[in-house]
């Protein structure tokens, strides 16, 4: 039996909160996003989570904490680790076809562009 926990590192910005929808201010996080909570219950369950960001992690730690979402984090960081999968709302799956890539990069939006 294996001991391995998948961990998955959990983008913020525009995966949990309703970035994108107003201005960016460095000193505010907007609000959860809805269904967001229900998610991460989910989640949690089957892997390790840890919150990647690179907002202030105080003020990021914080609005877990306000939002009751800390208690399915591991870990709060700015440093991208070793993890099993890894979500946000900018970024792209390598499947090993380097013009596949290329055009998808040219054709990229984030999801609240559509």
């Amino acid at each position: 039996m294996s001991n391995f926990v998948k961990r998955i590192q959990i983008d913020l910005d525009g995966v949990l909160n309703e970035y994108g929808r107003e201005k960016f201010d460095e000193n505010h996080i907007p609000k959860i996003k809805q269904g967001a909570y229900e998610f991460l219950e989910k989640l949690s369950e089957i892997a390790e989570l840890h919150l990647f960001t690179t907002r202030n992690l105080l003020l990021s730690s914080k609005w877990l904490i306000e939002n009751d979402l800390d208690k399915f984090f591991k870990d709060v960081s700015n440093i991208k680790s070793s993890s099993y999968l890894y979500i946000d709302d900018r970024a792209i799956c390598f499947k090993g076809d380097y013009s596949e890539t290329l055009k998808e990069i040219e054709n990229f939006k984030v999801w609240y562009k559509y």
